[in-house]
């Protein structure tokens, strides 16, 4: 039983949820900063589902299209689908239910989540596709991601208000554009780290004719494209923090991302052994968890700020 279950989380790669996952919680965080950052335990696991479904759908639509890319591959070869380990009937199995737990849990989250519910299917699963035609292939897979934590914003406030009056005055710090930083840092973010990970199949995809920023301008060029777009990662971090009135916990911990970043391009550049371990997966897990730890800190312990 424990072998298929993680057979199965293999499948969908469910260890890279880290990604995504401490970016959505910030966002319903401050999104339920009124009640010290805590929407309630039904809020909470519905958004958790949400996630976990969303990605799941995601990552096996992602693995049935680009079997066939896989199975040529060396590096890929061996995943499940190519090596026969999980059928193709499975996979889609898996793909439609979490779909569908994805709509279940908008539903049973508001109407604007369940209405918002198939564009947010659409994103996450067009992704897969683009890599056939484009070269900004990474910006579509910032988009997926970064819907991760509008969508928990969403979850928790039920409406989009771009203005709202908190005991009649004007309060940003409620704001919807709150989420709209947090996804757009989130798309500068994840330019940057794909463009990365991409650089380990520049010859194949090359050949294959797929398309990526890493091909088309060459591995130095688009290393330098995501390192630009990290820098821009780590300033609309800041915007986002001083739109919601953070200071001493959040700013410490935005600098440690951006040192995070800096190692993590320092890696990249070397490219030594387990380089894409360590540049891809350890270093922007931190950057996440430590994003959500600094911002559950703000909101959980207002009297960390300094004024």
């Amino acid at each position: 039983m424990f072998s298929t279950i993680r057979k199965w989380a293999e499948f969908v790669k469910l260890s890279h949820t880290v990604f995504a996952l401490p970016f959505a919680l910030a966002a319903m965080v401050v999104a339920a900063r009124d009640t010290r950052g805590w929407p309630g335990w039904r809020t909470f696991g519905l958004i958790l589902i949400a996630m976990v479904c969303a990605r799941t759908c995601a990552m096996a639509f992602n693995r049935i299209v680009d079997r066939k890319f896989d199975a040529a591959n060396p590096r890929t070869a061996m995943r499940h689908l190519p090596a026969g380990q999980i059928s193709l009937a499975s996979a889609w199995t898996l793909c439609l239910l979490s779909a569908g737990g994805l709509i279940a849990a908008a539903y049973l989250l508001n109407p604007i989540c369940f209405y918002l519910s198939p564009v947010a299917l659409f994103f996450v699963c067009f992704y897969s596709l683009t890599k056939r035609f484009t070269d900004f292939t990474h910006v579509f897979l910032g988009i997926a991601l970064a819907l991760a934590p509008i969508g928990a914003w969403l979850a928790v406030q039920g409406e989009i208000n771009f203005f709202p009056r908190v005991d009649g005055v004007l309060s940003l710090k409620h704001s919807f554009f709150l989420p709209l930083l947090l996804a757009l840092a989130v798309v500068f973010w994840l330019i940057g780290f794909d463009i990365i990970y991409a650089i380990q199949d520049y010859e194949f995809d090359k050949s294959h004719g797929l398309h990526s920023l890493v091909v088309r301008w060459g591995v130095s060029n688009a290393l330098a494209s995501a390192f630009l777009s990290h820098m821009l990662m780590v300033m609309v971090l800041v915007v986002f923090g001083l739109l919601s009135r953070f200071k001493f916990a959040f700013l410490i911990g935005i600098a440690i991302i951006a040192l995070l970043l800096l190692i993590e391009h320092f890696l990249a550049r070397r490219r030594s052994l387990n380089w894409v371990q360590n540049a891809f997966f350890r270093l922007n897990a931190l950057v996440s968890a430590l994003f959500l730890l600094v911002t559950a800190i703000e909101v959980v312990f207002p009297f960390f700020r300094i004024k």
